[in-house]
């Protein structure tokens, strides 16, 4: 059985932040990683002009809620509160913010050993 966890987000460190093909200086806070279901909760900071290209994983569905900021996410501008999800094999993206953004998201684990499940469209 794994144990609660309860901690406050700005006590979590924002670390660098690579993704493949992203334009930008992007940081992820790590808040959970159940590595027995293979789950990981972040809160990725996307740069003031920051883009993720259009892309798709295998591993899992991910879903995102928009904290702070605009995300624009194919084309589609939103703002905080607005919750998006992409199951596992969609092509989604490309991901962008004009003014930067935190955006908490839920997803399977997609990098093994630096090896990110990642798939350029």
């Amino acid at each position: 059985m794994a144990d609660s966890v309860r901690l406050a987000a700005a006590d979590v460190a924002a670390t660098p932040f690579v993704i493949p093909g992203a334009e930008g200086e992007f940081r992820i806070q790590v808040l959970n990683e159940d590595t027995a279901r293979g789950v990981v909760t972040t809160i990725v900071h996307i740069p003031p002009g920051g883009r993720i290209p259009a892309h798709s994983h295998t591993k899992g569905a991910e879903m995102h809620y928009v904290l702070s900021g605009d995300l624009i996410d194919g084309g589609e501008r939103l703002g905080p509160g607005a919750f998006l999800t992409h199951p596992a094999g969609m092509v989604h993206g490309p991901h962008e913010s004009e003014g930067g953004a935190q955006v908490l998201t839920v997803q399977q684990w997609q990098s093994t050993d630096g090896d990110f499940d990642f798939h350029p469209a």
